[in-house]
């Protein structure tokens, strides 16, 4: 049997997954009839949650542009990675830096199964990927130092990762482990669901996902800040997603703010 097999036969396909239901927001194939349901179901209440998703998956090319060519970090971590949606991060970063390593990190085991989409970069770079829970942060970094030197800046991304993991479950722990082990000039790269724009339809969905067996957790302004003390937070700060450094020219996803926040802080 294969890894790819065992993984396969190990999904759990009677409850939904972040990594799916947001794999359905974005028009992927990888999921089953459990996250569209819940997918539907979120969308019945939040007709725009597809439009955030999308939103984030942009936010996240832009940032990692940002992050190569203005502080010259060529090692990316990247939790909660989800499933593989071109362009991945490592095809934005190596396209900017092609001697880029990126280490992906997911535990959901579909993710493990395509991830040899997240293997296939530059020659001259590397791609690797970790089987983890988000809430190991010790366990990631010890594999993570096989491929990434944390001597050296680091770029961890947590894309839309935080908002599944409560306070009480370590969110800031997390957090504050695996920056305290990366050298200065590294950088946090954060998005997460706010309900500080439309407060009504996101504790809505919620609730779907609550009922779902899922745990999601909307911060607001304030509560965001705090993962980034004692970092140099870039401008424009900590902003809805659609307002984080647009490029010349795109075009917004739809109207009004998206019920993301994203902010890039720098370890001195």
């Amino acid at each position: 049997m294969t890894g790819t097999e065992s993984a396969v036969q190990r999904i759990d396909t009677s409850r939904p997954h972040p990594a799916r239901v947001y794999d359905w927001f974005l028009g992927g194939k990888d999921n089953y009839p459990v996250d569209e349901e819940l997918g539907r179901q979120i969308s019945a209440m939040q007709a725009d949650a597809p439009r955030h998703a999308r939103a984030n998956r942009r936010f996240m090319e832009r940032v990692t542009r940002a992050v190569v060519r203005e502080t010259g970090i060529r090692q990316f971590l990247d939790i909660g990675s989800g499933i593989p949606t071109e362009p991945n991060l490592h095809q934005v970063a190596q396209s900017v830096a092609p001697d880029a390593r990126v280490v992906y990190v997911d535990n959901d085991p579909i993710v493990l199964a395509h991830a040899e989409a997240l293997l296939r970069g530059t020659p001259e770079g590397v791609t690797h990927y970790v089987q983890a829970d988000a809430r190991e942060p010790e366990r990631i970094l010890e594999q993570a130092a096989s491929v990434l030197d944390l001597d050296r800046p680091v770029a961890l991304s947590l894309i839309a990762l935080l908002h599944f993991v409560a306070d009480e479950d370590g969110a800031h722990d997390l957090v504050a482990t695996l920056v305290d082990a990366l050298a200065p000039g590294s950088c946090l790269v954060l998005s997460a669901m706010t309900a500080d724009f439309d407060p009504d339809n996101v504790r809505k969905g919620i609730a779907a996902y609550t009922a779902s067996g899922v745990t999601l957790v909307a911060r607001s302004h304030a509560e965001l800040s705090r993962f980034f003390t004692g970092l140099d937070v870039w401008e424009p700060g900590i902003v809805s997603l659609s307002h984080w450094r647009p490029a010349p020219g795109e075009e917004p996803e739809g109207d009004g703010p998206v019920s993301l926040y994203g902010a890039v802080g720098i370890k001195r």
